[in-house]
């Protein structure tokens, strides 16, 4: 594992211990050299957790839409920023650069990245390690939800091993290294597109 892709809020949130976590991830992982890929932002918690990853002497991988970049919150900081044509690009770009991910506390944009990796796990398109850092219980309602997905049949029993689950930043990091991927998928029928 050299790259890590982290899906986080293009905003601060409400608890300071969100900022607090971005920065200890992004030095984190730079201590342990591993490079950081993300949406390529300097804003809310994405600028945090690059800003951090560069001042401890980490590689920063940036990702993000000519559109956004237009708008002015590309971080000009990063090791390495790819401007990419579309939104549906930069997840396939981050994708393909990372070794595993870890979301962090966001909005609707995390919340879609998280669950396009989750399913690409689910479906066997990848076998990389995914966390969800849930720093102040934030993810407890969505983690309740995938509960209830598998509760209800809507997902394999199996697929409760899609997500790391860890509150704190380096055992996150540690259970990255350690945790084996949930298998891929059993269908039952073969599959024909």
């Amino acid at each position: 594992m050299k790259k890590i892709c982290v899906f986080c809020g293009s905003r601060f949130g409400k608890s300071p211990s969100y900022r607090v976590a971005a920065r200890a991830l992004g030095e984190a992982m730079a201590k342990r050299g591993l490079a950081l890929v993300y949406g390529g932002g300097n804003v809310g918690l994405m600028g945090e957790i690059a800003d951090a990853a560069l001042a401890a002497g980490g590689e920063v991988i940036g990702v993000i839409p000519d559109f956004l970049m237009k708008k002015e919150v590309g971080h000009g900081g990063c090791t390495e920023l790819h401007v990419v044509d579309s939104m549906h690009t930069r997840k396939a770009k981050m994708a393909e650069l990372a070794d595993a991910f870890v979301a962090m506390p966001g909005g609707f944009g995390t919340f879609d990245e998280l669950f396009e990796i989750v399913t690409w796990g689910q479906l066997g398109v990848h076998a990389k390690p995914i966390g969800l850092l849930n720093i102040e219980r934030y993810f407890d309602p969505l983690i309740h939800m995938v509960e209830h997905t598998i509760d209800e049949d809507f997902a394999r029993e199996d697929n409760r091993g899609l997500l790391i689950v860890r509150d704190e930043v380096e055992a996150m990091l540690d259970a990255l290294k350690t945790t084996p991927v949930a298998p891929g998928p059993k269908w039952d029928q073969p599959v024909t597109c």
